[in-house]
């Protein structure tokens, strides 16, 4: 792989970005179409972005780098390689499976909870544990990148993802929610099969260096003592379910209040006329529905802290696994600023409508493939689905005039905007993935672009299909 791969191909893609602003006129969408001519990005610019998008994204660069620091402790406990050990031995001869039943949680998981980003927290047990039993680091990607994007392009109850889908097409969670469910179902087969195809164990051969992204083998105390692996498991599976409870919509997907009201209880409690919980826990704790990766994050920190004291490892052993993890993830935490400024510029410079009203004028009236087409610019040019939609989608809804058509072009749109982070370079699980297991762009698009052309085929035989219908 040539070195800084992914720097390089990001830096491309930013600049591809300025130029473009200099091609193109900017435009906007406020109740009418209105093209404000040319907004050109400058040289110094680039440096006030990078600002802009650390102050505003920066959260997630200090989620990455807390993830790194929780299994740099880990890898302290003495227990956390013979967990993967222990799982690796128990499905020998059974990888498959293993590696299907993760594929199906992280899909069903963003599909439902909406947490594509609070997933990287597991992505480097996973990846340690699909290298450890044999398959090669593309593989890896796939199970974990390839799942998460899959349960994206399902959404069903994450409306965290598709709000404003829904709220400018005037939709409910409900509609269209059989064809979310089909395409979720048959994005996870094609997946599966494709890992299962082109992830065997003999592409490992060419992968010298897996054994960096495994945890070091402990040897046994002088007594012959190991350390037990039973806390190390509550507590990933306890990170899991706060993950679960307190990312799913339980009000805004199923009109349930139980949470907002325990969490105003809690808070609203006193002691003496003094809010005891409310003091301790903050005035910026959200209840169970409404959480972010930064919740998470102290989810997180409380993890490291506990297993410090769990597995008796003395402050600076743990301090000194702490920083060893954050700086393997420093990488990628540098990327998601980088890939964030791309987001920055294309906000800033708003010259993406223009190319999409474009697009859409090709044919007349709604046409499944002039609008694919648009959805999946969208997606190139904007790292978030919020911003993604939003780019187009009041435009779209102004020249659509048959609502009927509303539900297909929602499931259109979070669909193909999740395929295309598969293999687009403004992906940030992807090209974080890709950095840390030191995977070049181009290693990873020969790998991809099946299972990608695969999923695009599908998406546009049911979107075909529902138009149809």
């Amino acid at each position: 792989m040539k070195k800084h791969n992914i720097f390089k191909v990001i830096l491309i893609t930013l600049a591809l970005f300025m130029v473009l602003t200099w091609i193109f006129p900017s435009a906007i969408f406020q109740s009418a179409y209105d093209e404000q001519g040319r907004i050109q990005m400058g040289i110094f610019d680039i440096f006030t972005y990078q600002n802009t998008s650390l102050s505003y994204f920066g959260q997630i660069s200090l989620f990455v780098l807390l993830i790194g620091g929780f299994y740099g402790l880990l890898n302290k406990t003495g227990a956390y390689r013979r967990m993967l050990d222990s799982l690796a031995k128990k499905f020998k001869g059974k990888e498959w499976l293993a590696l299907t039943i993760i594929m199906i949680l992280f899909a069903v998981l963003t599909s439902v909870c909406g947490l594509q980003m609070g997933l990287l927290i597991f992505f480097p047990f996973v990846i340690s544990l699909t290298l450890l039993m044999g398959y090669s680091k593309l593989a890896a990607i796939s199970v974990t990148v390839g799942s998460t994007l899959v349960g994206l392009m399902g959404t069903t109850f994450a409306t965290t993802t598709t709000n404003v889908l829904v709220q400018y097409l005037s939709l409910e969670v409900l509609d269209g929610i059989w064809a979310k469910v089909i395409i979720l179902v048959v994005g996870l087969i094609l997946l599966i099969l494709n890992v299962l195809k082109f992830g065997k164990k003999q592409n490992v051969k060419e992968e010298k260096d897996k054994d960096d992204f495994l945890p070091a083998a402990v040897k046994s105390t002088a007594k012959g003592k190991t350390k037990k692996i039973w806390p190390l498991v509550v507590v990933f599976d306890v990170i899991l379910l706060i993950m679960i409870l307190s990312f799913i919509s339980w009000n805004g997907a199923f009109g349930l209040t139980i949470f907002d009201e325990a969490t105003n209880a809690v808070t609203g409690f006193k002691l003496f006329g003094f809010p005891i919980f409310g003091k301790l826990l903050g005035t910026t704790l959200n209840s169970f529905g409404y959480w972010s990766i930064g919740e998470l994050g102290t989810v997180l920190l409380v993890a490291i802290i506990a297993l410090k004291f769990i597995y008796k490892i003395k402050w600076d052993d743990a301090i000194d696994g702490f920083v060893e993890g954050a700086k393997k993830a420093l990488l990628p935490a540098v990327i998601i600023i980088l890939i964030y400024s791309g987001l920055v510029i294309t906000t800033y410079h708003p010259f993406q409508l223009v190319i999409y009203k474009a697009i859409l004028e090709i044919t007349k009236g709604f046409n499944v493939f002039t609008a694919g087409i648009v959805a999946l610019l969208a997606g190139l040019f904007n790292v978030e689905p919020s911003y993604a939609f939003q780019s187009v989608i009041p435009y779209l809804a102004s020249i659509v005039t048959d609502t009927k058509l509303y539900p297909l072009i929602a499931t259109m749109f979070q669909s193909l905007y999740g395929v295309v982070m598969l293999v687009v370079p403004t992906s940030v699980l992807l090209m974080i993935s890709l950095a840390y297991l030191k995977v070049s762009y181009k290693d990873w698009i020969q790998y991809s672009w099946k299972l990608f052309l695969e999923l695009i085929v599908v998406l546009f035989i049911v979107f075909t299909v529902l138009m149809l219908i």
